[in-house]
């Protein structure tokens, strides 16, 4: 690149080469915004009804509290991207360096591998890496090439990282409750019929999980004919963003809603491209007839902007 360019324009070309030349990974930070932080969050439930912790998705000891030992971590991490040749893909366009997030735990001398770390450890790690992010997004704000290639890397780890999480908790029957941010929506709508938290997955390609909130009538108004809307939201909203308004739906058109995360969104795991959107959604609305409406014909499909 010249240097008479523009930063951001340069700061795409560098991405566009950072990334295989992939134009869905340039595509993706031009069109897709997810919510920083995100507008809710899943309370993740233990099959025996423990509360678990919550994700942390730069938490360095996610791995020694969530894994069932080394080797089953090593093998999710040879099987990541068995499915996914494409080099468009969101986990497999370039590898992700994760060993050094299992640092902190070889070097530690714990007695078994399922101890967790205290909460005061726990707290006081997370108050240094916010610190280290503050002073990079000020180092950051000064550069647009550090600062997309910090954004795209991060997105890849944590893309990483969730559909390790998100493959244990399925594998463990963990189930969720959906907590939203009151403090930034406000009180929400009410409803008189019952939300599910559920995580979707996972995708076949990329190893994926969807997250999305189902509103559900009581049993005493569903009928053979009642339909339920699959709402694909905008590019800066999220499920908690979308909620208030779901519950508005779901009551005054006396339907269900289905309404989810893309890749990359809220509790999703993967990537914000356009090719994974259309992974999502092919995924949810199988998801959608096999387990609530039975028949394609009671599902309506409502997208909001880019859904």
């Amino acid at each position: 690149m010249c240097g008479c360019c523009p930063p951001a324009i340069t700061a795409l070309f560098y991405l566009w080469v950072r990334s295989g030349f992939s134009k869905d990974a340039v595509a993706g930070a031009l069109v897709f915004f997810p919510p920083d932080p995100p507008l809710y969050k899943f309370k993740r439930i233990a099959a025996n009804g423990d509360v678990l912790p919550d994700i942390d998705d730069e938490d360095e000891d996610l791995d020694e509290e969530n894994n069932g030992g080394a080797e089953e971590s090593k093998n999710e991490e040879d099987d990541d991207d068995d499915d996914d040749s494409d080099s468009d893909s969101d986990l497999g366009t370039f590898e992700i360096d994760t060993k050094s997030s299992h640092k902190a735990n070889n070097d530690a001398n714990h007695s078994n591998n399922n101890q967790k770390v205290s909460a005061e450890v726990r707290r006081e790690r997370r108050k240094q890496r916010e610190e280290a992010r503050q002073q990079q997004r000020r180092e950051y704000s000064q550069d647009p090439i550090a600062a997309m290639t910090e954004r795209s890397n991060k997105l890849r780890l944590r893309a990483k990282r969730r559909s390790k999480i998100d493959a244990r908790d399925d594998k463990n029957g963990v189930t969720y409750q959906f907590v939203p941010d009151i403090a930034t929506l406000g009180t929400l709508p009410s409803f008189h019929g019952t939300i599910q938290a559920v995580k979707i997955g996972p995708q076949k390609r990329t190893g994926t999980y969807i997250a999305a909130l189902l509103y559900t009538l009581p049993d005493s108004e569903i009928t053979p004919n009642t339909k339920t809307i699959l709402y694909s939201h905008g590019n800066a909203a999220d499920v908690g963003a979308m909620s208030g308004l779901q519950a508005v739906l779901a009551k005054n058109l006396k339907c269900n809603v289905l309404v989810y995360d893309y890749s990359g969104y809220g509790e999703s795991g993967g990537i914000p491209m356009e090719k994974n959107t259309y992974r999502d959604v092919k995924l949810v609305y199988e998801w959608l007839v096999q387990n609530v409406t039975k028949h394609e014909h009671n599902v309506v499909l409502y997208g909001q902007s880019v859904g």
